[in-house]
């Protein structure tokens, strides 16, 4: 049977644990004015939602956006991690699409990848569309200019699936262009995606940081020279410290 989004819904509202979902309200900013407002949760943990996502990995598509249309974060979460299960083991060129153009409307929508774990979940994945067309650096550079906080994020990290395919380019482009965004949650990852370039070519995060550390948010240069040896990292760290002197 390939189940049906209302399934899957009342298996996990089964599991539901208010005492859990409240603290996930503060874990996720959902209070006015934090990244993730409004949203509601259920109290089902990570572990049990991917096991929920495994269990009902033939979801047909139709089902698979209703349930990611749900008001309740773990349900959005199972249904993207559906979402990349099936975009893995997809044989055919026109199944791919037809899940990668479904991914990028809940992208576009605001609704459905609209927290950090949900981008993390899925847009490193279904990056890997994108390697070998050659009008992905277009299609990435659309995506980061989106005034969208999560837009933004997926587009950082769908770079990973270049990174894990020996190509650093996007990532680099990509985070010369957020060099100047204001969220913490963007220097993360674009600090994140710059430390795995470091780990494909230690020499491209060098020249890197040798050109834009001085613009570099904190956090974001901290998270990229995290796998450096000691000494090199103090010496970025100081570098910049003179330079912001």
């Amino acid at each position: 049977m390939s189940g049906t989004a209302q399934t899957i819904r009342r298996q996990m509202r089964s599991m539901a644990n208010a005492r859990l979902a409240k603290k996930y309200l503060t874990f996720y900013r959902t209070q006015p004015g934090g990244y993730g407002a409004g949203d509601r949760f259920l109290g089902v943990r990570v572990p049990v939602s991917r096991k929920i996502a495994a269990e009902n990995v033939s979801l047909p598509l139709d089902q698979l956006r209703k349930l990611a249309e749900s008001r309740f974060h773990e349900e959005r979460f199972v249904a993207l991690v559906i979402l990349v299960l099936q975009f893995n083991t997809a044989k055919k060129e026109e199944e791919r699409k037809r899940l990668f153009d479904a991914y990028v409307q809940m992208v576009r929508s605001g609704k459905v990848v609209n927290n950090w774990d949900l981008v993390d979940a899925s847009a490193p994945y279904m990056g890997a569309y994108l390697i070998g067309d050659p009008k992905s650096r277009e299609f990435l550079l659309k995506l980061v200019q989106s005034r969208n906080l999560w837009t933004q994020r997926v587009a950082i990290l769908m770079t990973f699936s270049f990174i894990r395919n020996g190509d650093n380019r996007p990532t680099l482009l990509l985070a010369k262009r957020l060099l100047s965004h204001p969220h913490d949650l963007i220097h993360k990852a674009s600090g994140w995606m710059l430390r795995e370039v470091g780990k494909n070519s230690l020499s491209d995060l060098r020249k890197f940081l040798t050109k834009h550390s001085a613009r570099m948010p904190r956090t974001m240069l901290r998270y990229s020279i995290e796998k450096m040896q000691k000494r090199e990292r103090q010496k970025w760290l100081s570098t910049v410290a003179r330079q912001k002197a």
